[in-house]
């Protein structure tokens, strides 16, 4: 393993943080929701409201992080065996270099709709925190805003057996902490937290033996602040200062892929594999399930939105729900099929599919409100991310070999 630093490490010295900064997967407050005030465009195309495009080499489905005014970006590329970080400048979208996090030890067996660098960065404002397989183990590695890798540790065997599909699930920083999640049909299955300054263990949760591939995530729910994770045909939340268990409520699959989101005191989750469910659970530890339905998001994650639950499935159907006792309001068949989470922006969400679609349609519980349907390219993995009056796209153009990766800054021109 080497660190390949960027350009010049002197060009890369770290910048402010800024307050509208988006430094982890789902965003400033964990929900992805963008900040209020933003102002965006609802249409665009690859020659409207495109205000740069920059091709990102290698390939993920890890989405854009934000800090200070810089853009990272994980991705990997198979053919050279490395596992990389990519700096862009925040306002031309220009490649300012790349840190090689992993030189070799790329793992072959994925699926098929999977990547060697789907997890996003996280970032605490001060360094970036990135989780690759490598290896056939799970890594985390902090590196500073110059470039520099400061700690790599191992957190454990990742080597599945029966679902070999490869890793998916973002990191999450709380405080002085780094979160991981590495759940698999192995004795390593588990949650692991790791100080930020030194990459110290600080705890580990043991989960079970079996294949999942959701993010954690920490919000603040039923008056405490709580670490959450579906899949393994539970919902479980622990205390994320120490990895202690909290509680456990039977719901979700055996495999997941989305992260929860919450409403009040109730959480919400949807899977998977091998069957298909949407669950609402209450977080106090009573282990009531609220409400359920068949609806799969497996690997997209849902959204709430003013007391509603929005949702496009797999299959490109969009559905709103009541949050408190899971009333269907309304569904729209869109395009699918889906794997990007869709993202709120004031009253208005955008929900990309794998064919390089972006709905925009309004948060309205009473009736599907259509406002665009956008086209760039002809793939989309990454969820889309919104900041200071910009969206900003991972998109692909082509097929098989000749298929090319590309940031996209959306704005108006």
């Amino acid at each position: 393993m080497r660190c390949c630093l960027l350009l010049l490490l002197v060009a890369l010295q770290a910048s402010t943080v800024l307050a509208s900064d988006w430094l982890a997967w789902r965003g400033p407050t964990a929900d992805n929701h963008a900040r209020q005030g933003e102002s965006v465009p609802t249409s665009w195309s690859e020659t409207e409201n495109v205000l740069w495009k920059t091709p990102v080499p290698g390939r993920g489905h890890a989405t854009p992080i934000i800090v200070g005014d810089r853009i990272y970006l994980a991705t990997a590329d198979k053919t050279k065996d490395v596992q990389s970080v990519v700096a862009f400048d925040r306002q031309t979208g220009a490649e300012e270099g790349v840190i090689v996090v992993h030189d070799g030890g790329v793992d072959v067996k994925i699926h098929s709709k999977n990547t060697y660098a789907s997890p996003t960065i996280a970032s605490d404002g001060k360094q970036l925190y990135t989780v690759f397989v490598n290896n056939k183990a799970v890594w985390a590695s902090a590196i500073s805003l110059g470039g520099k890798i400061l700690w790599q540790q191992r957190v454990g065997e990742f080597d599945p057996k029966k679902y070999p599909f490869g890793y998916g699930a973002s990191p999450v920083v709380y405080r002085d902490v780094l979160i991981v999640a590495n759940e698999y049909d192995g004795p390593d299955s588990g949650l692991y937290a790791f100080d930020t300054a030194t990459g110290k263990s600080r705890w580990q949760a043991e989960r079970p033996q079996h294949s999942s591939f959701s993010s954690p995530i920490v919000a603040k729910v039923a008056d405490r602040d709580q670490l959450l994770i579906s899949g393994l045909r539970q919902i479980a939340s622990f205390d994320p200062v120490t990895g202690r268990s909290l509680w456990q409520a039977d719901g979700t699959t055996d495999a997941t892929c989305g992260t929860v989101v919450w409403d009040g005191d109730l959480v919400f989750a949807s899977g998977g594999f091998p069957d298909s469910g949407t669950f609402a659970v209450r977080a106090d530890g009573s282990g009531e399930v609220v409400w359920q339905n068949r609806v799969k998001c497996y690997e997209q994650s849902m959204l709430v939105v003013d007391g509603y639950l929005y949702a496009v499935a797999d299959s490109g159907v969009a559905y709103c729900w009541r949050a408190s006792d899971g009333q269907e309001m309304w569904k729209q068949r869109l395009k699918g099929p889906v794997s990007a989470s869709p993202l709120a922006v004031g009253d208005t969400i955008m929900a990309s599919n794998e064919r390089g679609t972006t709905y925009v349609f309004k948060a309205n519980p009473e009736r599907f409100e259509e406002l665009a349907e956008n086209q760039w390219g002809n793939s989309s993995f990454a969820s889309p991310v919104v900041v200071d009056d910009r969206i900003y796209l991972r998109h692909a153009k082509g097929d098989g070999a000749d298929r090319q990766e590309f940031l996209v800054c959306i704005g108006e021109q």
